[in-house]
């Protein structure tokens, strides 16, 4: 699936079925948006932390070379960030549902 915005550009939405295929791999960047405390009760194996009121700041130290896979609780936040993102230059895609649609493992 394709989100896009008024630009015409455009990022992948991938279901969470999809998302144990890039679970390790090198140069994909799992990026949970959600709170420090909601990472902290549980996460998709290999995600990073950067809530989504940090991510502006952080952007910087992210290579953008890498596959930028974003989720967060149910969605609608990891679509915005994967926009504005994008914009940028950033090659990202969206986990559909968020977290609340994942069924896999979770570390903590």
């Amino acid at each position: 699936m394709k989100g896009s915005d008024s630009t015409g550009m455009s990022f992948d939405t991938i279901r969470t079925n999809e998302i144990t295929k890039y679970i390790g791999r090198p140069n994909v960047l799992i990026i949970d948006l959600r709170d420090r405390m909601d990472y902290l009760k549980g996460h998709i194996p290999s995600a990073v932390n950067i809530p989504y009121d940090k991510l502006e700041e952080e952007k910087k130290y992210i290579n953008r070379n890498n596959l930028l896979i974003f989720y967060c609780d149910r969605g609608h936040i990891s679509l915005m960030a994967a926009r504005d993102l994008m914009k940028h230059g950033y090659n990202i895609k969206s986990l559909y549902g968020g977290i609340k649609a994942y069924k896999g493992r979770l570390e903590c």
